[in-house]
């Protein structure tokens, strides 16, 4: 959970996560970890005698020595990714945070992967009311950078779907579960493309026929559900943006010879980790107890940022600046009034220029990055209510 380098890098997401599996209930079972690929990633085991918990990753020294030796895989691939995570669920059953305390019981969720039409494998998962709620209507979401939609977003997740709503999530190419390079964005427009693909196939189902839709992104997600809606403006019923990426203020932007080189090898070493990071966990989130959790998000992105990957979020944010007077659909912004990661300006000139007839905008005084799940538990229900509450507005008839 680190990010550095500029608004759009100090973007990054909301990586603090929780999987929690108390109405864990799939509905079939998916190799989440195909042992004939994992194994053939050699893993170097560190010598956990040697090391004392003393000179652990940080927020990592209470681990067993045995959850220790996976928090250590190298994650540059997908099969590492999803053995890690598996390794991992029942650990972060007994972790303590409200969104899991007080979840609606009930939530029936799937896990499955999809090939794109690049042929990666996707990791996709739904959180539907309990058995006999009535769907109000479609909620899909894009995570930030570094993240995944199987942390803290479970219960992100389990709250949206027990107020009636059909919730969906993939993890983009590159991270969390879903195949690539970790931490690698050699083109933006891919990320955009891969949600306008699965979510076309999710909103194509048969039971969710004449539902409203709703396209919810985070952080960097918001960039990507921006990018999305540029794309496609007449496919979504409606978008939720939290804290999200959409212009890059100049303050904390690189030197311009920095940036002129960077672009350069870009080109040569694009997948060279180049940037040095910063510990988002203690700039995204405000309440101490759920900061200590975000290390447990154990197949985030948090190295250095890769060279491509920072060119293209650059880029991205100013694309999306340039267009923002073109973003028609209908918005509510997110964002914590105090947020240290994205600039909340940076929702204030979006809110202001965009030409929906139908924009909501919500600052929360002295709210930080991660303002869904890293906030006192008063503004956490605060906030949530405010989302269902613009939610329900928009699919009443």
């Amino acid at each position: 959970m680190k990010l550095s380098l500029s608004l759009t890098l100090r973007s990054s997401t909301s990586p603090l996560p929780l999987f929690n599996n108390t109405h864990f209930t799939p509905k079939h079972s998916l190799p989440l970890i195909k042992c004939q690929q994992a194994t053939t990633q050699k893993q170097n085991w560190p010598n956990l005698k040697s090391m004392g918990k003393k000179n652990r990753k940080k927020g990592l020294e209470d681990l067993s020595d045995q959850l220790y030796q996976f928090a250590s895989f190298n994650l540059d691939h997908a099969p590492a990714r999803r053995q890690v995570r598996s390794a991992f669920i029942d650990f972060h059953q007994n972790i303590d945070h409200v969104l899991f305390k007080l979840a609606p019981p009930g939530i029936r969720t799937e896990e499955w992967y999809e090939l794109n039409s690049k042929g990666q494998e996707i990791f996709c998962k739904s959180w539907l009311p309990k058995e006999g709620d009535e769907i109000k209507g479609v909620v899909c979401f894009c995570h930030g950078y570094g993240d995944t939609c199987t942390f803290l977003f479970e219960g992100i997740a389990r709250r949206i779907a027990g107020s009636g709503y059909a919730v969906y999530a993939v993890d983009h190419p590159g991270f969390g579960l879903s195949d690539g390079l970790h931490g690698y964005i050699s083109n933006f427009g891919d990320l955009v493309d891969n949600v306008i693909e699965q979510y076309a196939k999710i909103k194509g189902r048969p039971e969710l026929q004449g539902l409203p839709r709703f396209i919810f992104g985070q952080s960097m997600g918001g960039a990507v559900a921006l990018k999305t809606h540029l794309k496609q403006p007449d496919q979504w019923d409606g978008m939720i943006l939290v804290a999200p990426m959409c212009r890059v203020a100049e303050e904390v932007m690189p030197p311009p010879l920095l940036l002129k080189a960077a672009n350069v090898l870009s080109n040569v070493i694009p997948e060279v980790k180049f940037f040095p990071t910063q510990d988002l966990a203690e700039l995204a989130f405000r309440n101490e107890k759920y900061r200590k959790l975000a290390y447990y998000n154990m197949i985030c992105y948090s190295d250095r940022v890769r060279l491509k990957t920072a060119m293209e979020i650059l880029k991205v944010t100013s694309e999306i600046e340039s267009n923002v007077n073109k973003v028609c659909s209908p918005l509510l912004v997110i964002h914590g009034a105090g947020d240290k990661v994205t600039d909340p300006n940076v929702s204030e000139f979006l809110y202001e220029n965009a030409s929906s007839k139908d924009k909501t905008l919500k600052l929360y005084e002295g709210g930080y990055h991660s303002i869904l799940e890293g906030e006192p538990d008063d503004v956490i229900f605060t906030v949530f209510d405010d989302i269902i509450k613009w939610l329900d507005a928009r699919c009443t008839a």
